[in-house]
């Protein structure tokens, strides 16, 4: 979310200084000049990948048009949607959650750094193709497509990056592909990355159907911030013109959304039915969601409600991340090392319900509460003594309800 120079003198009420104001624009501006060329730098591994690294391929689907500086997509928008298979490199001995890339002026190192191991450009059914195939090596059960389409402020690399860091971190299974939209990836540019979100609904619709015609399982489409704009936008548009694809859609997840409240109520108005299921990922100390929601003079983002009340009657899960975010809050579910191991136990707990030699199930800190058809999972950490302990929330036979156990 930028603070815009209009943005900041819009808001000034007298209690600072218009000089300081000044001076908070320039120091936004100046830190832009810096950053950009290292957040849009794609460094290729040379030679054997390092011991230790993981290579994560990613198919990708953008309305992005080509970089003619780098062999990559870039910041201007395309009418035309293009695909590509990117294998990305993950260095060993890194905390969960991070992304590490090099310094300004510092060569990437793949024992240390997020690289490219490759990049390939598909044609449209050589990406169908690709996850055709891809599906093809999965068991049965597991042949998912996990779609991720990142937020605000995100150059082309970065997407790619935090996908693989994602899915890896917290075990995502399925084919995992990333939606990359053409945001500018400047702090300043939040107009226009929002107007670039809405250009880009008909290309992640085109991306969605080519998946379909694949045939997997079912589509599970993750957004973060922006995204999920963009997601809501999509699935709206496509349950409206009763596109087919909205049937293989088995579950969203909205990462921390940018979205006004009652303009989402109003998507899933005109959506119906909405994909079961469907996750809405909050903080309330998202301090980016903060500063959003006063500059368009909301009490709060859709990410960032303290509670369920807001989504009363929408058959959506919230899940509170509150007490794990740090800093700036806004990825909370994707940078916080204590709530991916949470997951990850989580994870294992399903993996332990099929086994029919299991035990007694692991209870996880969290309260669990209803309203009228919604639920709001608060999550905390393991080391809190205090937190009441649940079943994970879908592991619980039929809908999730309010009662809790406590240590």
């Amino acid at each position: 979310m930028p603070l815009t120079l209009a943005a900041m003198l819009v808001y000034y009420d007298g209690n600072c200084r218009l000089e300081t104001v000044m001076r908070l624009a320039l120091f936004f501006f100046l830190t832009i000049l810096t950053a950009c060329a290292v957040r849009e730098q794609v460094d290729f591994v040379q030679g054997p990948p390092a011991p230790g690294a993981i290579l994560r391929p990613v198919l990708v689907a953008t309305t992005r048009s080509p970089d003619p500086n780098q062999p990559v997509p870039g910041w201007e928008r395309s009418f035309d949607v293009s695909y590509g298979r990117y294998t990305v490199s993950i260095p060993p001995n890194r905390e969960l959650g991070e992304v590490p890339r090099p310094r300004e002026h510092s060569p990437a190192l793949p024992e240390e750094h997020f690289m490219l191991a490759s990049a390939e450009v598909l044609s449209e059914l050589q990406f169908q193709g690709a996850v055709r195939a891809n599906l093809a090596q999965l068991p049965a059960a597991e042949r998912e497509a996990v779609i991720f389409v990142h937020g605000f402020n995100t150059a082309f690399i970065e997407g790619v990056y935090r996908t693989a860091q994602f899915a890896n971190d917290l075990r995502i299974p399925g084919v995992l592909m990333h939606y990359s939209w053409p945001s500018l990836g400047a702090p300043l540019a939040y107009a226009h990355d929002r107007d670039s979100a809405l250009f880009a609904r008909d290309g992640l619709i085109q991306m969605l159907q080519q998946v379909r015609a694949a045939g997997p399982r079912r589509i599970i489409v993750m957004a973060h911030s922006m995204g999920s704009h963009l997601v809501m936008e999509a699935l709206r548009q496509m349950a409206l013109t009763h596109d087919p694809t909205m049937a293989s859609i088995g579950g969203v997840f909205l990462i921390s959304p940018d979205v006004d409240v009652q303009l989402f109520r109003q998507q899933v108005e005109a959506i119906g039915t909405l994909p079961e299921p469907f996750v809405i990922i909050t903080s309330q100390r998202d301090r980016v969601l903060t500063l959003s929601a006063r500059l368009t003079g909301e009490t709060a983002r859709l990410g960032n409600i303290p509670d369920a009340t807001p989504v009363e009657g929408l058959n959506v899960t919230l899940l509170d991340v509150s007490a794990f975010s740090r800093g700036g809050g806004h990825f909370t579910v994707g940078s916080s090392p204590a709530l991916i191991g949470l997951l990850d136990q989580m994870q294992s707990v399903n993996t332990a319900l099929s086994d029919e030699a299991s035990g007694s199930l692991p209870l996880l800190p969290a309260t669990i509460l209803t309203l009228q058809n919604s639920t709001q999972i608060i999550l905390q950490p393991l080391t809190d003594s205090g937190a009441r302990r649940v079943i994970p929330w879908w592991l619980r036979p039929g809908s999730a309800s309010a009662a809790t156990t406590t240590e």
